[in-house]
């Protein structure tokens, strides 16, 4: 028989994995939606999901349409933050599409009604999905404007009691300034929330940061390039920048 024991064991139950719309783009194709780009995100989704962790995932829409961007160009900011919204579905259905092709059950599950296509968030629903082993993807941010997806996975891992939120990025961390226009930026591997708030770094919008804040939620902030970024994550490998109180 196998030794269980020789099994890594993760060191979160339950996990929030934050992700931006721009990391489903492709890069040399340019595409809204890259195939291959795709299919990594979900092998590592996939990855932690067979180490027994309850996964749920919060999908932005920037690969699409950013609300934000849209006021500049003259829309309405209620108007483009619902824009934005819809995106996310659009990027959430692909994640399914992929998981469920790799043999991850999956559901996807709106703030706004769209009962053809995704369930209404319930609470209780989503909670008994985790506890069978689903994937559970959360699109149109909190179904109101103004609100970031970032907002959304901090509300969502208040409610959900989840471990930690695991925000992947294209930096591998938090630092003290722009690593990419500075090149003796410091990296942190981890800060607290006030500590964070007294330097004013970029780790989430201040709505986001207050509720994981008070609540208690640590946020692990790191870099999705690595193809087993989630995975070390998960098992509590030194990987990103850990905030928490």
């Amino acid at each position: 028989m196998p030794d269980k024991s020789a099994e890594p064991r993760p060191r979160y139950k339950r996990v929030v994995l934050k992700l931006s719309g721009e990391v489903l783009r492709g890069g040399k194709t340019g595409d809204a939606i890259d195939a291959a780009t795709i299919e990594k995100v979900c092998t590592q989704v996939k990855e932690i999901h067979d180490l027994s962790v309850q996964v749920c995932v919060v999908i932005g829409g920037g690969n699409i349409f950013r609300g934000l961007n849209g006021e500049r160009r003259g829309v309405d900011r209620t108007t483009g933050d619902y824009m934005g919204m819809l995106a996310t579905v659009i990027n959430g259905l692909a994640l399914m599409d992929c998981l469920e092709k790799l043999g991850v059950d999956t559901r996807v599950q709106s703030a706004i009604p769209m009962n053809q296509i995704a369930e209404p968030f319930i609470l209780r629903r989503a909670m008994r999905h985790l506890e069978k082993g689903r994937v559970v993807i959360f699109v149109a941010g909190t179904g109101n404007p103004y609100f970031s997806t970032d907002t959304t996975a901090a509300l969502r891992a208040s409610e959900l009691h989840a471990d930690i939120i695991l925000k992947a990025t294209k930096v591998d961390g938090v630092y003290d300034k722009d690593p990419k226009k500075y090149p003796d930026a410091v990296k942190f591997e981890q800060v607290s929330f006030i500590e964070a708030l007294k330097q004013r770094l970029n780790v989430m919008d201040s709505t986001a940061f207050s509720l994981c804040m008070d609540n208690n939620v640590p946020i692990l902030v790191f870099d999705l390039n690595d193809e087993h970024a989630i995975r070390k994550a998960i098992l509590g490998e030194k990987i990103g920048t850990l905030v928490r109180n």
